[in-house]
């Protein structure tokens, strides 16, 4: 009885040394989260006399204790930490409410507009969808002004709906995400529903959203990302304590020094680690929906 010998993979060093190219590139890129992890988990104090050290100073988890209100004043201070108050959960329910309100309206006008420019037959649509998607190249700075004074002149500096009112009905990228979803659903589908009665919206929300599931689930989440970490706008409409979100709030807290030393390093840490865990669960939950879906809708 004979045996067929089965062929050896050949060992090739082009595709190692490209493995071994790829895990260089992964670690700098995991290294900053872990640095933060590791820095919330030490004590203020210690971490000058430790700062080579790949360990916690002192593992402690007095940081997040500052950080979620659980210590003193006098506990903060004996650790290193800042004597400043941080009512992390009031900016924790700002961040929600300006994150999820924005994307909810967002994704809504979006999709509806999408809808329009995929299948609505009407003079001048493709001319018009071709200024819209212009305003992808103008850089958000050149708008921050007039938006501002608009903010300023209507009355809501210091408001949620100043916060929110740019960027709340739709955005070039939005619409273009989703119209390029929209074109590869079969009109036969459409002509069945209307055939049935069904008009334009009626279609839209009972045929095309539930077929259209993966990708506007996939650009909610691109746009909650995007309204949780916004900084500079907040930071310009809403300096109110009342509607200050988490990630100005983080910025305030880097510049509050205790008893004039350097900032509180630990504590800042461990507010950004705290603050980043939704986008982290969002992404580690549904990462794969969202790569193919971009990867589905066309979009390099």
């Amino acid at each position: 009885m004979t045996t067929i010998a089965t062929p050896r993979r050949r060992f090739r060093i082009g595709r190692a040394g490209a493995w071994v190219l790829v895990g260089v590139f992964i670690l700098i890129t995991l290294f900053p989260f872990y640095w933060m992890l590791r820095t919330s988990f030490s004590t203020n104090g210690a971490l000058p006399s430790h700062s080579n050290s790949l360990l916690p100073a002192e593992g402690t988890l007095d940081a997040y204790r500052r950080v979620l209100g659980l210590s003193s004043v006098s506990e903060a201070l004996e650790k290193g930490g800042s004597t400043a108050s941080v009512d992390f959960w009031l900016y924790l329910r700002n961040s929600f409410i300006v994150a999820i309100s924005t994307t909810v309206v967002q994704t809504l006008f979006s999709a509806l507009a999408a809808y329009a420019f995929a299948r609505l037959r009407w003079p001048g649509r493709n001319v018009v969808f071709t200024i819209f998607l212009s305003a992808l190249m103008v850089p958000p700075i050149f708008t921050t002004l007039p938006n501002f004074i608009l903010i300023r002149d209507l009355g809501l500096l210091n408001t949620f709906l100043g916060i929110v009112l740019p960027n709340l009905l739709m955005s070039p990228f939005a619409v273009f995400f989703l119209r390029q979803f929209f074109l590869n659903i079969s009109t036969e589908i459409e002509e069945a529903a209307r055939l049935d009665g069904a008009g334009h919206l009626r279609t839209f929300f009972r045929v095309i959203v539930p077929m259209s599931a993966a990708p506007i689930t996939t650009l909610a989440i691109l746009t909650y990302v995007a309204a949780w970490n916004d900084y500079f706008w907040p930071l310009l409409v809403g300096q109110d304590e009342n509607v200050r979100v988490l990630t100005v709030a983080l910025g305030i807290f880097k510049a509050q020094t205790p008893n004039g030393g350097g900032p509180d390093w630990s504590g800042l840490m461990a507010a950004t680690v705290i603050a980043a865990l939704p986008v982290v669960i969002l992404f580690t939950l549904l990462g794969r929906r969202v790569i193919n879906s971009i990867q589905f809708s066309g979009v390099k």
